[in-house]
């Protein structure tokens, strides 16, 4: 009989691009997971879109508390978190260090920590004037965006770009990476 796949919980905030890019994945078979459970930190239209996709879906306004999220997640049997546009503070339970993922919207350790979400990274780093940006895909510990860096992909900052022609830019990265980083922690099937 085949073991069923590795189960994601998918914490987010916001309109759940990401959570579908990666159902997405997962329903063409390049992606062997099942999304066990959704997390959003209030309503939005990324809690409609799970839930129209038929995921199991709960509202947890604020900060989560860590023996709330470690139970959760045990409940949810979460083999790994994915956060996809989570826009608060994770206090990490002791037994998931290490399974708890992030990606963000530029190459870290630039423009990252507390604030630096959406446009405002976008806004940095033209304000900057790197010539590259990218997204980063990194382990999240109890600080924004400083954990141990998985896998990163780039793109030119081109110009004229404006926050949204990076965004869009940079977004085109985070649907590949996020996946390839998810399957390369996945247990085996």
């Amino acid at each position: 009989m085949p073991s069923s796949p590795p189960n994601l919980v998918v914490l987010l905030s916001g309109g759940g691009r990401t959570l579908l890019n990666l159902q997405d994945r997962i329903d063409d078979g390049s992606l062997n997971a099942r999304i066990s459970l959704v997390i959003a930190s209030r309503p939005c239209a990324g809690v409609d879109r799970a839930r129209a996709r038929g995921l199991t879906t709960l509202v947890v306004p604020g900060r989560i508390p860590r023996e709330t999220l470690g139970k959760l997640l045990d409940d949810a049997h979460g083999d790994l978190v994915v956060l996809a546009g989570y826009l608060q503070l994770v206090e990490v339970p002791e037994h998931y260090r290490g399974k708890i993922i992030n990606i963000h919207p530029a190459l870290l350790p630039a423009f990252g920590g507390p604030g630096m979400f959406g446009h405002h990274v976008h806004e940095a780093v033209l304000k900057a004037g790197v010539k590259e940006s990218g997204c980063t895909v990194h382990v999240v510990d109890d600080r924004y965006d400083s954990g141990p860096v998985l896998l990163q992909r780039r793109c030119p900052v081109l110009p004229g770009d404006t926050p949204d022609t990076l965004a869009s830019r940079v977004f085109e990265q985070e649907c590949l990476a996020y996946p390839a980083a998810i399957a390369a922690l996945l247990p085996r099937a």
